[in-house]
C-alpha cells in the first residue's frame, strides 16, 4: 500500500481498523499496549498516518482525557482493494 511507509504504520492501520470493526475503537493508551513497537515510535507514526489522513482521531465522549482512533473511509476503501477486511488481515496475522 503506497501510503503505508512501514511495516509499524500498517500495524497501526490494523489495530486501529479492526478495534473499528468490532465497535470498540482504541485509544493512544490502548494501541500503546499492544507493543507493536516502542512507545516513540508508534506515536510519531500514529502522527504521520493522522497527518496523511489515513488515521482519524475524534474525541471521546465518555471520556474528555481521551481521544478514539478510526481509520479513515477513504482509507478502508484502499484496503478493500488489497486483500478484503480488516477482520481477515488480522485473524491471519494473530495465528
Amino acid at each position: 500500500m503506497p501510503f503505508l511507509k512501514s511495516i509499524v504504520d500498517f500495524d497501526i492501520l490494523i489495530e486501529v481498523g479492526y478495534a473499528e470493526e468490532q465497535g470498540q475503537p482504541l485509544t493512544l493508551k490502548q494501541l500503546l499496549l499492544l507493543n507493536h513497537s516502542s512507545r516513540t515510535t508508534v506515536r510519531r507514526r500514529l502522527e504521520h498516518l493522522i497527518r496523511q489522513g489515513t488515521v482519524r482521531r475524534r474525541k471521546n465522549v465518555e471520556d474528555r482525557r481521551s481521544s478514539l482512533l478510526t481509520v479513515s473511509s477513504s482509507s478502508l476503501k484502499l484496503l478493500g482493494k488489497y486483500g478484503g477486511a480488516l477482520t481477515s488481515i488480522s485473524g491471519l496475522i494473530s495465528k
